[in-house]
């Protein structure tokens, strides 16, 4: 008997029983990247707990878990900038964003469709629409371009705060006990979920099975950081309108809800390079991807966004700039002391953050 996932994944590829194999590719290398976070997720989970009870050594520390904490990878590429060294206390948070970003501008928006795991969910659950309602909701031309505006608004908040914090609150800011254990608070933040917090993200669900991608076409601010630098991108699905029947199959199946079918090039911030479109084209060199004019296959944008992800994680650990610098003892301390009123965000106070030692919160 097949298994349930092996056959959700054969249907959500081939919407019309087209089983192409550039389809495949993406639904492999995405539940690749997925199960690799549930097994970092696992891995952190025995880490916090061991710190919570004191037991050392600890389980090794999962790098991967810092790709939570794009603000904090943001503020150590500007420190590295400041400094002329990357940060030792979320490296790996600074290095995902700089690979993110990298992929954006040579592969499009890739890391959202390929790697992301919310990417995933969300095209998960926009599948489970589909098959409970009959098809995903589109809104108003008009309100949807006003909606899609409130991810860039959130960006412009996160980059002035980053970008205009001075030099030595930014570092105080990264050295402070907060920071220090940002991945702990993230993930506390989600397993001790409020109600409002609760409620929240039982709309986004909701919605995202309504309207196609309500968080990453609507709010994900670090989705429109990508975006914008994918404008720069070599890569670009091309149209050939004298080979084009009109079938509208590549509107139909384009998560970013562009209209392909109208255009010569897309161009649009909102394309996520998953190249769905091109694979569910029954025409012919119809579509195409074109990388610096040069057609490629659709599957070795995967190949590329997995050689480029895994060569980049590789460099960075190769070169020390991957596992913070964190000891067991003080990630024991800090964990056990958690809740105390030094560790609340630096800014809650609305006083600059200041520089903390393992001993100094005692």
């Amino acid at each position: 008997m097949a298994l349930p996932t092996i056959s959700f994944f054969r249907r959500l590829a081939s919407p019309r029983g087209r089983f192409g194999s550039a389809l495949l590719a993406r639904r492999v290398v995405q539940a690749g990247f997925a199960l690799t976070t549930i097994l970092i997720g696992v891995q952190f989970t025995r880490f916090v707990l061991a710190a919570q009870a004191g037991t050392t050594p600890l389980p090794t520390r999962p790098p991967g878990v810092e790709g939570f904490l794009p603000i904090s990878g943001l503020m150590g590429i500007r420190d590295w900038f400041l400094q002329g060294e990357l940060n030792a206390i979320h490296p790996a948070a600074s290095v995902l964003v700089i690979l993110a970003i990298g992929m954006s501008w040579l592969l499009r928006k890739s890391f959202c469709s390929w790697i992301c795991p919310v990417g995933l969910i969300s095209e998960v659950l926009s599948a489970i629409g589909r098959k409970v309602y009959g098809r995903n909701l589109r809104p108003w031309r008009w309100l949807d371009v006003g909606l899609r505006g409130l991810k860039y608004l959130l960006l412009g908040f996160f980059l002035w705060a980053v970008l205009t914090m001075h030099e030595v609150a930014l570092r105080a800011f990264l050295e402070s006990p907060y920071n220090r254990v940002a991945d702990v608070k993230m993930g506390l933040f989600f397993v001790r979920a409020s109600t409002v917090t609760l409620v929240v993200m039982g709309l986004l669900v909701v919605g995202s099975t309504l309207w196609t991608g309500t968080w990453c076409r609507y709010l994900c601010p670090y989705g429109a950081l990508l975006g914008l630098f994918s404008r720069l991108s070599p890569t670009t699905v091309v149209r050939n309108a004298n080979a084009c029947i009109d079938c509208k199959g590549c509107d139909r199946i384009c998560m970013a809800q562009l209209r392909i079918s109208e255009v010569d090039s897309v161009r649009s911030p909102e394309c996520t390079g998953c190249t769905d479109c091109v694979a569910a084209c029954p025409v012919n060199d119809c579509l195409q991807v074109k990388v610096a004019r040069r057609p490629l296959r659709p599957v070795w944008i995967g190949v590329a966004v997995v050689v480029l992800f895994t060569g980049g994680v590789l460099l960075a650990r190769s070169t020390g700039n991957w596992q913070n610098s964190i000891t067991d003892a003080e990630y024991v301390q800090r964990v056990q002391n958690i809740d105390a009123p030094g560790y609340g965000h630096p800014g809650s106070t609305g006083m600059p953050a200041r520089p903390h030692t393992a001993s100094s919160d005692r």
